[in-house]
């Protein structure tokens, strides 16, 4: 059964809480109380919604997952070829680690604190990094064979997670210019040998 809007409205409330505080403080460090503290609810509005942290964690990377998502069909929509389009996804990137609000990738922390593979964080966690490795093998299938797109996917993936990285410690303008550089040399590269 839809929750009433008010009570939708309230849960919303408390998964941009949580948020904001995961996303500055940590899973871990963040405590239930805390997050019921700062967005003003009741303990059993909390409850009621989300009887587990954990259950709050993986429904906090769910929104930001599918808000991610459609960041990037906006953006990559108005580009017209596949290399306009994963370029668009390094632009993204750039403009995120330029962010004055960038505290490094929500979904990055998540699988470092929840280790375990099992575990219902770190399946939400990784199941947005393998979205996004699906997204640009999508993309890149348009004009690649499916397994140099996979590959291509895979290296590219692999420059963007390195490049948040080296943003989260201060190098962002370098790592992503860098990533941008050998994901252009890798398409180019790729455009030729078709």
């Amino acid at each position: 059964m839809p929750l009433r809007a008010d009570a939708a409205e309230k849960r919303q409330h408390i998964v941009e809480m949580a948020y904001r505080l995961f996303k500055r403080d940590g899973f871990h460090a963040t405590g239930i109380d805390r997050i019921i503290a700062e967005a003003g609810v009741a303990k059993m509005t909390m409850y009621r919604h989300f009887p587990s942290k954990n259950g709050l964690i993986v429904d906090v990377l769910n929104w930001r997952a599918e808000r991610f998502r459609r960041q990037l069909d906006q953006i990559a929509g108005a580009a017209t070829t596949p290399g306009g389009k994963i370029a668009a996804i390094f632009d993204w990137h750039e403009r995120w680690f330029e962010s004055p609000d960038f505290q490094g990738c929500l979904f990055q922390h998540a699988l470092a604190e929840f280790g375990e593979p099992t575990h219902a964080v770190f399946e939400a966690a990784a199941r947005q990094k393998r979205d996004l490795q699906q997204r640009m093998r999508d993309i890149l299938a348009h004009t690649l064979p499916a397994d140099r797109a996979e590959a291509i996917a895979t290296t590219l993936s692999t420059l963007i997670e390195g490049a948040t990285f080296l943003a989260e410690i201060g190098q962002g303008k370098t790592a992503i210019i860098g990533a941008r550089k050998a994901a252009a040399d890798i398409l180019a590269s790729a455009g030729r040998s078709r």
